[in-house]
């Protein structure tokens, strides 16, 4: 099968508030995909819709070829699900836990569980209520890679982490996922922490989808590009500029275009420059520039 997850014309309200309409994407087997947004896109949703917890108004979702609101159980536990890194049963200890979840599971690794618990650093009597919220993560993690589900969907992992357990947790997940072929489907809107994690994604903004192309593609071809001028009042969106802002006399442009296509643009707009240059982005920053800062 080459992919994974199928979503098809895909809409969704809330009562009469819409959260997106006709939402496409397609998620090959082995791949890491992200799908990314302010709070409030509507990721957690399209998740719901995805796991079978939410009827969609519209389209289908397929997962592993069946439909994700009528999946059967052999499909169900191919997918390992973790929804803001929280755990259950935490007045149980590392090694109580593992035995408890792997009565569930015909296919349990516990070396991959206890491969991760190794890099904690915490005893084996510890309740994991007395640990940190960063270490129930990394717990969390293992126990969901120890089911071996062929899909992995997560949801803002993030919750509570700081900077050095986040990075534990993606570089983990990467390294396990590539050596075991597995397909892995993320929301985030902590954006820098996926930058050189992703293969493809989707950008969702308030009206909908923003962007779907692979990472490196668009990092390679979304380009930020800053110039003084007194004529700001001139630049406008359109289908050289996708986006831009404007600070006192300092304009910022985000374009696909090359530097001598915006040049050229914006001086057939009658706009005067000095100081024109193209501006170096991560991945936060291009996804600023497409979604906008507010």
């Amino acid at each position: 099968m080459k992919y994974v997850v199928e979503v098809k014309d895909l809409t969704h309200y809330y009562g009469s508030k819409l959260v997106y309409e006709n939402l496409n994407f397609k998620i090959k087997k082995g791949s890491i995909f992200g799908l990314l947004g302010k709070n409030g896109t509507g990721k957690t949703t399209t998740i719901n819709i995805l796991n079978g917890f939410l009827k969609p108004k519209s389209g289908q979702c397929l997962i592993l070829g069946e439909d994700s609101y009528k999946l059967t159980p052999k499909t169900k536990a191919q997918i390992g699900f973790l929804i803001e890194g929280h755990i259950q049963y935490s007045f149980m200890n590392i090694i109580q836990i593992e035995k408890y979840y792997s009565q569930f599971y015909p296919n349990w690794k516990k070396e991959v569980y206890y491969d991760l618990m190794s890099k904690l650093k915490v005893l084996d009597n510890q309740k994991i209520s007395k640990m940190s919220c960063g270490q129930r993560s990394q717990v969390t993690l293992g126990l969901l890679l120890a089911q071996d589900p062929d899909l992995l969907i997560l949801d803002d992992y993030s919750m509570g982490l700081d900077a050095g357990y986040r990075r534990l947790f993606l570089d983990f997940l990467k390294e396990y996922g590539k050596a075991e072929d597995k397909t892995i489907f993320i929301t985030s809107h902590i954006i820098q922490d996926l930058d050189g994690f992703l293969d493809d994604a989707v950008i969702l903004d308030y009206n909908g989808v923003v962007l779907q192309m692979p990472i490196d593609q668009f990092k390679n071809n979304f380009k930020m590009y800053q110039f003084s001028t007194n004529q700001t009042e001139l630049i406008v969106k359109d289908e050289v500029v996708n986006n831009f802002e404007i600070i006192k006399n300092k304009a910022t442009v985000y374009s696909f275009g090359d530097v001598e296509a915006v040049k050229n643009h914006i001086s057939s707009k009658g706009i005067n420059y000095t100081d024109f240059k193209n501006v170096p982005m991560d991945l936060e920053d291009a996804f600023i520039g497409i979604t906008g800062k507010y």
